[in-house]
């Protein structure tokens, strides 16, 4: 399935160290071979606007309704200044292109030859086909190379490829004369990938030279076998979630079904920034808390372009603040809160966004990049309240890994959760995991591992274990266990035995804040993963919190999440 709930096209990368002529003849081959078989497309993720093929790939195609503007990306010169925006404009293409065409495959061909050297563009490839959850198909020249040349050449692509996440199909070794196929089919004999030989061919990318084209084409399909190519690929289907592509899928189920979320900090420049790019998108609607006029004219002095989208709402019109009082004074009629102290309340953004959620005029709150998390629970705990279900709130990060996503709790709210509690707190970790599409593997974490350690610790995450499971007895959940043991293989096969959760846990439950809070921040730091949220768990209409020190892709990342949870209330 696709980020947007229909089924996704199949895809193909191409990719080569050289990206020369060879390259190019193995493009338009299976361009030319797919397109007789199915509805194919293609996608240039890092191509120039000077360069020819992507024209000639796209009449070759069966989708020549494509333009080379809607299906190429960034230009190779910019491409590695900023590898993360041209991974995240490469799926925004990949979304146009499936949209515009709706191909049974798609081909995406990588960047093409440079008399520049650029020791990253290689791997740049790889990451764009890991974000499209694409297999590889690796083009290797065999000019000038002898047979043990071109394959310690591949083994070297490979490595960079399978680091980046994605898998390895096939490879073709291009350049080919007829005395050099045998020596090389005999060097890749025993090699654990088809490799096909493909004839030296000289290939010009011009549109206009469709003859060449052609004589390209015959010499390609003589030499591969497509059913062959396609049950490769079949085989090698890469199962990861890159940080890209889960952003890109967080924004486009955010957009699928739109909902109102309110800005309460109106006034900060990281959160107006934010908001003018999810409304250039048009990826959700939005009510920013403050003066109409004053964020305005800050966006203009911003060069923001899209505020005027928002929906505005100014904390003294009374039009709200009658209904929102009477409202505030029946919620907290049992704490003897009265008119005058509900306005007082209300002065609070932070109270005031809340009780736009409260009345119906909002689906959630995203608040906290100049507040407390306590100033932004504390308003949702009071007059949003938790679940019937929830006996608490409890705040989990999603951690986006090179190739997969984890969540982490509870990270922001709970100090010392006793058993009951910790369990309930896996149990609702494991809910946020299913939303947004995670296959929940529980670790419940200790110093100890399934009995090796004692004390007091201890039982209490055996406790909770034991709860969780008489609570979710069909949720897969292994505890106590040691972080090393919940997160490899290679460490539980030694710990913990025979344990179908060990070593596959991907929702990791903290004994306490103290151990949470710092482990996300610690693997965030260290490790370079993505961490987006707290998603706090438990309330009745979806409320999250930001750090104080949020960037605009954080505000943005959250935004989305909080609307994507208003969807399932």
């Amino acid at each position: 399935m696709n980020r947007r709930g229909t089924v996704s096209p199949a895809s193909i990368t191409i990719i080569s160290p050289e990206a020369a002529k060879g390259r190019n003849v193995v493009a338009y081959g299976l361009t030319k071979a797919l397109s007789s078989r199915m509805k194919t497309a293609i996608l240039r993720p890092v191509a120039c606007r000077k360069e020819m093929l992507t024209d000639t790939l796209i009449a070759a195609s069966s989708s020549p309704e494509l333009s080379a503007e809607i299906c190429r990306g960034t230009c190779p010169c910019k491409a590695t200044q900023d590898a993360s925006q041209t991974r995240a404009d490469a799926l925004v293409i990949h979304d146009r292109v499936v949209a515009q065409t709706r191909p049974d495959m798609l081909l995406v061909v990588g960047s093409d030859h440079s008399k520049v050297f650029d020791p990253e563009i290689m791997g740049l490839n790889a990451d764009i086909a890991a974000d499209l959850r694409s297999p590889v198909l690796l083009v290797v020249c065999t000019i000038g190379r002898e047979p043990r040349q071109v394959m310690k050449t591949v083994q070297a692509c490979r490595r960079t490829v399978e680091a980046s996440g994605t898998a390895l199909a096939g490879v073709f070794v291009s350049g080919c004369e007829d005395g050099q196929k045998g020596p090389l089919q005999e060097a890749f004999g025993n090699y654990d990938r088809p490799v096909w030989t493909v004839s030296k061919i000289d290939f010009d990318a011009d549109p206009a030279a469709k003859q060449v084209h052609e004589e390209a084409y015959r010499a390609f399909i003589k030499d591969v076998d497509l059913d062959q190519v396609l049950k490769a690929v079949e085989e090698s289907k890469p199962q990861v979630t890159t940080p890209a592509a889960f952003q890109n899928d967080l924004l486009a189920r955010a957009k699928s079904s739109k909902k109102t979320i309110v800005l309460p900090e109106g006034g900060e420049d990281r959160i107006i920034k934010a908001a003018d790019y999810l409304l250039a998108r048009d990826i959700v609607d939005l009510i920013i808390v403050g003066d109409k006029q004053a964020i305005l004219a800050r966006g203009q002095e911003l060069g923001l372009d899209n505020l005027g989208k928002a929906a505005f709402q100014a904390m003294d019109d009374e039009n709200v603040l009658k209904p929102m009082t009477e409202r505030l004074c029946e919620l907290r009629a049992k704490k003897g809160m009265t008119h005058d102290q509900a306005r007082k309340q209300l002065t609070d953004a932070s109270y005031f966004g809340t009780m736009l959620v409260v009345l119906g005029k909002a689906d959630g709150l995203v608040s906290g990049s100049i507040n407390s998390t306590a100033n932004t629970v504390r308003p949702a705990l009071q007059v949003i309240k938790t679940r019937p279900d929830a006996s608490l709130v409890s705040g989990a990060f999603l951690m986006c890994f090179h190739d997969h996503v984890a969540v982490f709790a509870d990270c922001a709210i709970n100090l010392n959760p006793n058993a009951e509690q910790l369990a309930d707190i896996a149990i609702q970790s494991a809910q946020t995991a299913k939303s947004f599409g995670i296959d929940p593997k529980v670790g419940m974490l200790s110093y100890s591992t399934l009995g090796s350690g004692k004390g007091p610790d201890v039982d209490l995450v055996e406790e909770a274990t034991r709860l969780a499971k008489k609570k979710a007895p069909d949720l897969p959940i292994v505890g106590s266990i040691q972080f090393d043991a919940a997160w490899s293989p290679t460490v539980a096969a030694a710990k913990a035995k025979d344990d179908p959760v060990a070593g596959k846990v991907n929702v990791f439950v903290f004994p306490d804040l103290s151990a949470g809070n710092i482990c996300y921040k610690a693997v965030q730091r260290t490790s370079g993963a993505l961490a987006i949220g707290p998603v706090l768990q438990g309330l009745n209409r979806p409320v999250n919190d930001l750090s104080r020190g949020a960037l605009v892709a954080d505000i943005i990342n959250t935004v989305a999440l909080t609307a994507i949870e208003a969807q399932q209330n």
